[in-house]
């Protein structure tokens, strides 16, 4: 190592020059051949300095990567790097080395950017008698248009992933898929089954790209697999979060009830609010002209809504088998098909034209809500005819 007493911009200029005419670009700094005595009057003419460090001018430093096999550069490719900046902190560079050698790494698994400093670190480590690690250099990940993953391709910190109803056992799951494989089939695997098959010798080297539409998949598999239980409590923070004050506190043994309908349609847990809010407070504002299904009019609808509620009020056995087989008979009567009976019903007791199986939802909320709701929805309906 030696003394610098170059400005900040000269080594890169000269750096520049030098691939221009082919010459080492260890030559950087001139101040690494200088005398004593000019040193000397360098240091007193100077406010700071940094010390690099001298890399060998001829012969290659190669080693084995893990993931990439024999990798090596002619050093004198390769130029004097500061070690310590004029301020007295060490750079990253002596840092991370003198920082591996005392935490004793073994192995260093590292994205494959990070390749070109290789060389360096491992000249530190011979300089310093130090045995070095294995090197692995993880392939990129690359967002769909194969630019570095960034802010404008998404969320890039795992905080924000968690805020956005990703579960970590899924995010991890997708993220091994980015460069790694089990196989040449299985996608879904617990952590465990990670854990005792993770190896090296199946990561790929090319860059992996960043799949949103994939993770939202890995994940909506993840939360079927859940227990309704745990469903509910991984819902729990995300409805006390994004509720309106009314609609809490949120009831666990009531949730417990609900996640099972939801299961197979929500793909992140930060939904939960939206795809659950009339499970907690009725839609009082929904567009009454959507309870009119296909082929019905303003009359046929009422009548629908009157002889549901006189079905909904006269049931004491609230069971979602039971429903289906009164409220079927009623339909029939009145002439209506399933899709045009239960689609009223639907929109007047949740107030969406979609929602979970509608009888388990009826179960679910309850005959006083059920019939509250429809009651409403009846009062709307005439006083917008």
């Amino acid at each position: 190592a030696y003394h610098c007493y170059c400005s900040v911009e000269r080594p890169a200029q000269d750096g520049q020059g030098q691939r221009d005419r082919r010459v080492s670009a260890s030559a950087d700094c001139h101040c690494r051949d200088l005398s004593q005595e000019e040193i000397s009057k360098l240091k007193s003419g100077q406010d700071s300095e940094v010390i690099r460090f001298a890399m060998p001018r001829d012969g290659v430093t190669k080693f084995n990567d893990l993931i990439r096999g024999e990798v090596e550069w002619r050093n004198e490719t390769l130029n004097d790097f500061i070690i310590m900046k004029s301020d007295g902190f060490p750079t990253y560079h002596l840092a991370v080395v003198a920082d591996d050698h005392l935490m004793e790494i073994s192995h260093v698994m590292r994205a494959e950017e990070w390749l070109p400093s290789t060389p360096r670190h491992l000249q530190l480590f011979e300089a310093l008698g130090f045995e070095p690690p294995q090197f692995a250099h993880l392939p990129m990940i690359m967002g769909p248009d194969r630019a570095k993953l960034s802010k404008r391709h998404g969320a890039t910190a795992i905080g924000e992933y968690k805020d956005d109803g990703y579960l970590p056992e899924a995010l991890l799951n997708f993220m091994v898929l980015l460069g790694w494989s089990l196989d040449d089939k299985t996608e879904i695997m617990s952590t465990q089954t990670i854990i005792d098959n993770f190896t090296l010798d199946r990561v790929t080297k090319s860059a992996a790209i960043f799949d949103q539409e994939k993770l939202l998949w890995v994940n909506g598999m993840y939360i079927r697999e859940l227990k309704p239980e745990q469903l509910a409590g991984r819902m729990m923070p995300f409805l006390e979060r994004d509720l309106p004050k009314e609609a809490l506190p949120v009831d666990s043994g009531y949730l417990s009830r609900i996640a099972p309908l939801l299961q197979e349609r929500i793909k992140r847990l930060d939904d939960s609010a939206d795809i659950t809010s009339y499970f907690f407070q009725a839609n009082e504002e929904f567009d009454t002209s959507e309870l009119v299904q296909k082929g019905m009019d303003r009359d046929t609808t009422l009548s629908a809504l009157k002889a549901a509620l006189a079905d909904l009020s006269g049931m004491d056995d609230f069971e979602h088998g039971k429903l289906e087989e009164l409220l079927t008979v009623t339909g029939e009567k009145l002439s209506l098909s399933r899709r045009q009976f239960f689609g009223v019903l639907r929109v007047a007791a949740t107030g969406r034209a979609v929602s979970p199986p509608l009888f388990e939802t009826l179960e679910v909320l309850g005959k006083d809500r059920t019939v509250s709701r429809v009651k409403n929805a009846i009062q709307r309906f005439s006083a917008a005819g």
